[in-house]
């Protein structure tokens, strides 16, 4: 009867942990489209089909005389629902929130794109790219070297530039570059490749 009993509180206990567990991972990735670290889309954006006016970039301001750096322009979207980043980011939908700018969005418009060649290395779900080192000025996995868009530096600063894993995926509306999507945080941004 003793026996019976432990087993019982051990059903129960295991039971109050397990259901708020289950729960939460339902309302996090369910139909509201939540943003999951882990999650890798299946396909990157769709092209934008209706031309959205496309976003200004700020004016570059000039320094104050005790900063050494001028701040990069603040182009932070607000978050599209409570608990998720102030960033393009990608629901567990797959959903591109960000990703509306079309293709004559300025703050995307390359001189020469793919000035360094396209990158062959393995696009999409199946290719998943732990970065070795760098910033997003000059960044590096398996000897392919990448730049984050000037436009989407504050978009990255809490990305790890020497552990997170990335995939890259074709940005179908910018020629010349390409969208890295950081597993961990769920976010992307605008990445031109510099060569091998």
């Amino acid at each position: 009867m003793k026996a019976f009993r432990i087993g019982i509180v051990a059903i129960f206990t295991i039971g109050l942990i397990a259901v708020p567990a289950w729960s939460q991972g339902k309302e996090k990735g369910g139909a509201r489209g939540g943003v999951d670290g882990g999650y890798i889309p299946k396909r990157g954006p769709a092209p934008v089909k209706a031309q959205a006016a496309p976003r200004a970039q700020e004016p570059a301001r000039t320094p104050e005389p005790a900063r050494t750096q001028a701040a990069a322009p603040r182009n932070r979207p607000p978050a599209d629902q409570p608990g998720h980043p102030e960033a393009p980011h990608v629901h567990t939908n797959g959903q591109w929130v960000g990703h509306d700018s079309g293709k004559n969005d300025p703050n995307y418009r390359l001189d020469k794109p793919f000035e360094h060649g396209r990158f062959a290395g393995g696009i999409g779900k199946g290719h998943v790219w732990r970065l070795a080192g760098g910033g997003p000025s000059r960044f590096w996995f398996n000897n392919f070297y990448w730049s984050v868009a000037p436009y989407d530096l504050n978009l990255c600063s809490d990305w790890l530039w020497d552990t997170d894993q990335i995939v890259i995926y074709d940005d179908p509306d910018h020629l010349g570059w390409y969208l890295a999507y950081n597993v961990r945080l769920g976010t992307y941004v605008h990445v031109m490749y510099l060569g091998a």
